[in-house]
C-alpha cells in the first residue's frame, strides 16, 4: 500500500530489506509494533517491512517516527520500554534551531581555543558570522559598521523551507521589516512568534552553469554518550533555477536553493527538477579540480559533522530509546570552502522526482536498518548499507589508514559521500539468515 502523496512514484524499483532474512523474533515477539505521524516516503518503507504492523491512535507500540510536535507534547509522559525506540531526541533544537546551533558552535570553539589552542578551535571556522536578534542586536550593529556594503541574509530561527528569509544591505531594511506596514503577512507571523538571526551573506558561492547551489547530506545519531554518528553516501545538490548575481537581492528564486521556494517559480519544470545526486556532483568536482582538491573538501565536509555534532554533545539528553536523522544544510564558495548553513531535525523526506524517491527509500530503510528493532546486528558493524560508521566515541578510520600517522584534528574518516553506494550487496552480506534460522 502506498501512501496517497506518494502514489504517482513507482515502488516497483525499491526492495526492502524483507528479501535479506531476519530473526523472527526479538524478545518474544513476532513483529514490530510501529505508530507513524508523517504521511510520506516513510509511510510507505515501513509498510513495506516484513513484520512490521502499523498501529492506530492510542496501540501501543515498539517504533515511533513522529514529528517533533508529537514530541514536544507527549514525550515527558511517555513510558518506554528497554526496547522501544524513537526517532527524536529530547531536546534536538539544541543542533536545529538556527540560534542554538550557533551559540553551541561558539561555545565549544572557544573552549577549543581555551584547552588545546587557536590551531584546534580554527577547524571550528566553517560557519557564517552569526548574531542572534534581537539580543545580540548592538553586537550586530558593530560587526555591520565595520563592513559596509556587505549582504546579510535574516533568517527566522524555527522556520524551514525558505520561510521568513531575507536579504538585506542597509540598517533601516530590518527597520522597515519591524515595522507593520512593510512587511508580507507571513514576516508579520514570524516577528510575533519567535527570534532571529542575522547572517552573514556568502557573497561568493561556488556555482555551476551560474547558478546556486547548496548540498543536503544525511547524518545519523544512534547514541550521544557515547557519541555514535553515520554518514549516508547519497544525498544531493539543490540548484536555484536562475543565474546568480549580487545585483539583486530580492529574487528569492536566485539566492534560496531551497526545493519547496524553487517549485513555486514560474519556469519551475517539475520532470527537470532542480537537483543533482552527489556521486553526479563529485564527478563534476574531480573532473573539474582533481582528485585531491575534491578529497579535501569532503574530508572538511566530514569535520564539519563530527565537530558540529560534538559541540552539543554535553547539552543533548542522551536516551537509549533516541535516535536522530539529521539533514545538513552545507553552502561551497568558489574556493571550495564548505560552510554549514542550517541543520534540520526533520529534513524533507518528500520526493520531488522517482529518481529521488528512490533515494529516500534507500535512506530510510537504511536507517531502520542501523536502528535495528530485529535485532541482527553485532553492534560491531563500521557499514550497514548506505551508512558508514564516522565517529564512534572517536573518530573510525578506513580499513588502509595508518593509525600512527594520523592525528586527532586531521583523521581519515571512515566516510563515503558520493562514493558508490553498493547497498544491496553490503546488506545480503550483512543481513544473511543466521544458521538458526535457516533451520527454523
Amino acid at each position: 500500500m502506498v501512501s496517497a502523496s506518494m502514489s504517482k512514484y513507482k515502488t516497483s524499483g525499491y526492495k526492502g530489506s524483507c528479501d535479506y532474512g531476519k530473526s523472527d523474533e526479538r524478545e518474544g515477539r513476532s513483529c514490530v509494533r510501529y505508530k507513524c505521524g508523517l504521511l510520506n516516503t516513510i509511510q510507505d518503507v515501513l509498510r513495506q517491512r516484513s513484520n512490521w504492523v502499523e498501529v492506530k491512535d492510542d496501540g501501543e507500540w515498539d517504533f515511533n517516527w513522529c514529528d517533533v510536535g508529537w514530541l514536544r507534547e507527549n514525550f515527558g509522559h511517555t513510558y518506554m520500554e528497554e526496547h522501544v525506540r524513537i526517532n527524536h531526541f529530547r531536546n534536538h533544537y539544541e543542533l536545529t534551531r538556527k540560534n542554538l546551533m550557533v551559540k553551541n558552535l561558539k561555545r565549544y570553539q572557544k573552549n577549543l581555543e581555551r584547552d588545546i589552542g587557536r590551531i584546534e578551535a580554527s577547524r571550528c571556522d566553517f560557519f557564517p558570522c552569526t548574531f542572534a536578534l534581537p539580543s545580540e542586536y548592538h553586537l550586530f550593529v558593530e560587526e555591520f559598521n565595520r563592513s559596509p556594503g556587505s549582504t546579510w541574509i535574516m533568517k527566522p530561527v524555527a522556520k524551514s523551507q525558505g520561510k521568513g528569509i531575507f536579504l538585506f544591505r542597509k540598517l533601516k531594511d530590518i527597520m522597515d521589516w519591524k515595522k507593520d506596514g512593510t512587511r508580507s503577512e507571513e514576516q508579520k507571523d514570524v516577528a510575533q512568534v519567535e527570534n532571529y538571526v542575522a547572517q552573514r551573506y556568502i557573497e561568493n558561492p561556488y556555482l555551476i552553469n551560474g547558478r546556486k547551489f547548496d548540498l543536503r547530506v544525511y547524518v545519523l545519531v544512534s547514541s550521544y554518550v557515547p557519541l555514535k554518528a553515520w554518514l549516508y553516501r547519497d544525498g544531493f545538490a539543490r540548484f536555484s533555477g536562475t543565474r546568480f548575481s549580487l545585483s539583486s537581492i530580492d529574487d528569492k528564486y536566485m539566492h534560496l536553493t531551497n526545493v519547496s521556494v524553487q517549485k513555486t517559480a514560474p519556469d519551475y519544470d517539475p520532470e527537470k527538477g532542480c537537483k543533482w545526486q552527489m556521486q553526479q556532483l563529485r564527478r563534476y568536482l574531480t573532473a573539474k579540480h582533481g582528485r585531491e582538491m575534491v578529497e579535501t573538501l569532503f574530508k572538511e565536509m566530514d569535520n564539519i559533522f563530527v565537530r558540529s555534532l560534538l559541540s552539543v554533545q554535553n547539552v543533548i539528553i542522551n536516551d537509549k530509546h533516541c535516535f536522530e536523522l539529521y539533514g545538513y544544510d552545507i553552502l561551497l564558495d568558489q574556493n571550495l570552502k564548505p560552510w554549514l548553513i542550517e541543520v534540520n531535525a526533520s529534513p524533507s523526506h518528500t520526493p520531488s522526482s522517482q529518481e529521488d524517491y528512490e533515494m529516500k527509500c534507500r535512506l530510510l530503510e537504511d536507517t531502520l536498518n542501523v536502528v535495528d528493532m530485529e535485532g541482527r546486528l553485532t553492534g560491531k558493524e563500521k557499514r550497514v548499507g548506505g551508512y558508514d560508521l564516522m565517529w564512534n566515541d572517536g573518530p573510525v578510520y578506513r580499513e588502509d589508514v595508518n593509525l600512527q600517522t594520523s592525528g586527532s584534528s586531521c583523521f581519515t574518516a571512515n566516510t563515503h559521500l558520493g562514493c558508490v553506494n553498493d547497498r544491496e550487496k553490503q546488506l545480503r552480506q550483512l543481513l544473511k539468515p543466521f544458521p538458526y534460522q535457516k533451520k527454523m
